[in-house]
């Protein structure tokens, strides 16, 4: 199955699996796909993640983060730059998300990064979604 928009794919995957309360979810592996995980996982919106080789592709396994065990801690997530449309931002116009409260993942030319470590580093990029 040919998947056009893999990081659209990635969201939806955490967000089936967080409304359906369950624990864990694997996602096809790709670096891209890496280093958001390692973003959620610095920011405490997931447990844990794990990459499991098969000797093809790899496999992500997400685990996921609930409040007092049945709450998700993610509440949202939403895919702003699309493969029809690419959404830029340069550092003065960076946005926030919920006013400060979630975080917005930037692809930056020095890799991915939230939007507070894009203003720290004074660069912009392509945002590729948010997360509150």
């Amino acid at each position: 199955m040919q998947i056009t928009d893999t990081i659209a794919d990635l969201l939806t995957r955490i967000r089936n699996a967080n409304s359906a309360k369950h624990d864990t979810v694997e996602i096809p592996s790709s670096n891209l796909k890496k280093s958001i995980c390692q973003i959620l996982l610095d920011e405490g919106y997931i447990k844990n993640f794990t990459v499991i080789e098969d000797g093809k592709q790899g496999v992500i396994k997400v685990t996921l983060k609930y409040v007092d065990g049945k709450t998700p801690v993610i509440t949202g997530l939403r895919r702003v730059s699309k493969p029809g449309l690419r959404i830029y931002s340069n550092v003065e116009d960076m946005p926030k998300v919920m006013k400060g409260l979630g975080i917005a993942i930037i692809s930056t030319s020095k890799g991915v990064m939230t939007e507070r470590q894009a203003r720290a580093e004074h660069i912009g990029g392509e945002v590729l979604a948010y997360i509150w």
